[in-house]
């Protein structure tokens, strides 16, 4: 089996829709796909309405956190999309994206940066907007070479000059929230250094103690040392260990399936998951 398990659509800040996402991973030969966009849960009715024959969807969120002062993500998987504290929050979530988007915006601005308002909306589309969205302008403005040039101190990553912070729940709350939810929490990219500042491991641990089920290992962020030392301390911390492309469609060079989760994990989180059931076309 191939299962990628963190995938995003137009939803977010990807360029395919849903509909195209599955129909991608499925020609990829995946098996199984998650779908987890950023604070929302908007492409699942459409991914799971358009899924090719024999493959697997697992519907699921990618939640943005913040750690004492630090910025992560939680992926949260086959959690019941309307628990009501948990929608809230999500609610929440994707609503401050756009005062924030735009505070950053203005900021490019006064830095001289030649980009729009206007032109972040419609390159977000319906989507969740968010910074990828900024950094496309940014590219066509020829500011930048790619998106990923934009993520740095120099412009909009998480010490940049041009960041504006958002709301972000604390991750502790996160955990216990996907829980109750009947979801199954998995910490995304933890030491992926090239985004910003990380959290210490001892607060991986911390988040373990707190009913954290996993960490996301295998990531193209994340180069091989740090997929060794965070699978020994995934071992320590009885943590269950993923692999995945984070896709984004065209925003981004990964590819669907660059990195996999093995059989087994996907069967545990499968197993573990109670407020959804994976969806199979």
């Amino acid at each position: 089996m191939r299962i990628d398990l963190h995938t995003h659509s137009t939803a977010s800040d990807g360029t395919d829709t849903p509909a195209e996402l599955v129909r991608n991973a499925a020609a990829r030969g995946l098996d199984v796909v998650a779908l987890t966009d950023h604070d929302t849960v908007a492409g699942h009715r459409e991914a799971a309405e358009a899924l090719p024959s024999g493959l697997t969807l697992v519907t699921g969120t990618e939640f943005s956190c913040r750690l004492n002062g630090v910025s992560l993500h939680l992926l949260g998987y086959l959690f019941d999309p309307a628990e009501p504290e948990l929608a809230r929050e999500r609610d929440l979530l994707r609503d401050d994206r756009v005062p924030r988007a735009r505070g950053i915006v203005d900021r490019l601005r006064q830095l001289g940066v030649p980009i729009t308002w206007n032109r972040v909306l419609e390159i977000a589309g319906d989507g969740s907007i968010g910074r990828p969205h900024i950094a496309t302008a940014m590219v066509e403005s020829g500011v930048v070479n790619s998106v990923s040039d934009a993520f740095t101190s120099e412009w909009i990553g998480g010490d940049g000059r041009a960041y504006v912070e958002k709301h972000e729940l604390d991750p502790f709350r996160a955990v216990r929230m996907i829980r109750a939810a009947g979801g199954v929490s998995v910490f995304a990219h933890p030491l992926a250094a090239k985004r910003g500042q990380c959290v210490p491991e001892s607060a991986i641990a911390e988040l373990a103690e707190a009913g954290l089920d996993g960490i996301e290992v295998d990531h193209p962020e994340q180069d091989r040392d740090v997929r060794a030392r965070l699978r020994g301390l995934a071992g320590e911390l009885g943590l269950l260990t993923t692999g995945s492309s984070d896709y984004h469609g065209a925003r981004k060079a990964c590819q669907l399936g660059e990195h996999t989760t093995e059989p087994d994990v996907y069967v545990q989180i499968a197993d573990r998951g109670s407020g959804a059931a994976p969806l199979t076309g």
